[in-house]
């Protein structure tokens, strides 16, 4: 029996002009508990891209017309967060790597079988999830609670960056040197504070 491996609702587009192909594909597929729109061509897919959002695409790589390649670079440049996987004949193997030099995130080769199938559907939705993961992380500016240094992750896995000074992070990211002073609000605490030390020792 075929296990349902679709933990979320995926929809991914199929492009093939072989009709066997597409139907096999997307019963396997929609088995798996994901989503499947199925074409014939690059033309439709192309169209279809720009229509709707796909989280995958898992075409054909050799077609008449508008090549699977094509397919993959209106793909990306959709969204670059597109997967997109290329099916392949063995004898095709050399373009298919040529395919991951262009951005592909993989390739399957047909004759396929249904576990590898799900195995490289769920390792590319893997690394969406990671790359949606990551690119999150990147959006936020760890600070210290305490001490209000900043940590420093440019170039470095999440979590693993320098601790740095706000005047040493200025420095090194922006090129920018500080110069200390007062906001109006310090200022006026600060004020206040000196204030107080001055009647407490006039005494």
């Amino acid at each position: 029996m075929k296990e349902k491996t679709g933990q979320w609702r995926k929809n991914i587009l199929l492009v093939d002009d072989e009709e066997i192909i597409r139907c096999t594909l997307r019963r396997d597929i929609e088995e798996m508990g994901y989503g499947a729109t199925a074409v014939a061509d690059g033309k439709t897919a192309l169209a279809a891209l720009q229509e709707n959002y796909y989280d995958l695409v898992l075409t054909d790589l050799c077609m008449e017309g508008i090549s699977g390649i094509e397919v993959l670079k209106g793909a990306k440049a959709r969204s670059p967060e597109i997967g997109v996987i290329i099916l392949t004949g063995f004898g095709d193997i050399s373009s298919a790597i040529e395919a991951l030099r262009n951005g592909a995130d993989d390739y399957l080769l047909k004759p396929y079988a249904f576990t590898d199938l799900a195995l490289r559907l769920r390792n590319c939705f893997e690394k969406q999830e990671m790359k949606k993961r990551l690119k999150v992380y990147e959006g936020f500016l760890p600070i210290c609670s305490v001490c209000k240094k900043i940590r420093n992750d440019k170039g470095k896995e999440p979590g693993s960056g320098d601790w740095l000074s706000v005047e040493e992070y200025m420095q090194r990211e922006a090129g920018v040197l500080a110069s200390h002073s007062y906001c109006p609000d310090c200022y006026e605490k600060a004020m206040q504070e000196l204030e107080s030390y001055q009647s407490a020792h006039k005494k």
